[in-house]
């Protein structure tokens, strides 16, 4: 009966293997029912286990669930306060857990609000400087050990880096001045700009987020990270010399061995 079944589900255009899964076996024992001439050979159990539940234990425990004093508590609490309070037992925690979610209320059982997820915000760009992300990465040093600090914003519609520095410490002090720097380099409306980053301590310092509070540039809130919104991060790797960098820094390039380094996150 089983192999007819997927024979016919089969013919009109499904899969084997998905007509497989769906009854619960695989191609290769269908073939060997076939090839047998058997059928569904499976034998099913000729007697419930003595440790089953009878309907009157499941509705025990459903019940004992659902009573005023423990409606609002877990099984994992059900079970200690009726062994310390009653000295009663009536099913395992597993049990209880089992037997409320075949009857569809292991659900939220505190009588606060359940918690609801919210998709974050959405911010789409159409046009240059209207949402950027920013992020800082890490460039290796000739020092081992010793690591600079790259600083770049990306604009997501252009992919443009409109503005990036290289500095010995993570801070949100430099952050926000680079933000402003590249504001007035681009000539960007402030008003409308999203600027987009993840939870790091320099996105979430104050001083960062007082500046683009002053610029009235959006800045989401728990933003997470992905390869499109945070392109500094995900996707560009950051690659200079050592001269260069220490140009930058205002050091000496001769200082140390002269060595490319690259950094992809």
């Amino acid at each position: 009966m089983i192999v007819t079944l997927i024979d016919e589900a089969v013919a009109a255009g499904a899969r084997r293997d998905k007509a497989c899964e769906l009854v619960g076996l695989s191609e290769r024992c269908v073939a060997r029912w076939r090839k047998a001439d058997k059928g569904d050979a499976r034998r099913g159990p000729k007697s419930s286990p003595p440790q089953k539940l009878s309907l009157e234990e499941r509705q025990l425990v459903l019940d004992t669930a659902n009573a005023p004093e423990f409606r609002d508590l877990s099984p994992r609490q059900i079970v200690p306060r009726l062994a310390d309070r009653e000295n009663k037992y009536i099913a395992s925690e597993s049990t209880f857990y089992r037997v409320l979610r075949e009857a569809g209320q292991l659900q939220h059982r505190d009588a606060s609000k359940p918690r609801q997820s919210r998709r974050p915000d959405e911010h789409v760009a159409t046009a240059p400087n209207q949402v950027w992300a920013w992020d800082i990465t890490y460039l290796r040093s000739p020092v081992r050990g010793k690591y600079f600090y790259l600083y770049m914003i990306v604009d997501v519609w252009s992919r443009k880096i409109v503005g990036w520095a290289v500095h010995e410490e993570e801070s949100a002090e430099l952050a926000q001045a680079l933000v402003q720097k590249a504001i007035a380099d681009e000539g960007a409306d402030s008003r409308k700009l999203v600027l987009h980053a993840d939870n790091g301590g320099p996105m979430k310092g104050s001083t960062m987020l007082a500046t683009l509070q002053r610029l009235g540039v959006v800045a989401p809130s728990a933003a997470p990270a992905s390869a499109t919104t945070t392109p500094t991060r995900k996707r560009c790797s950051a690659r200079s010399s050592t001269a260069g960098v220490s140009a930058l820094l205002g050091r000496n390039p001769n200082e140390g061995n002269r060595s490319s380094f690259a950094h992809d996150i």
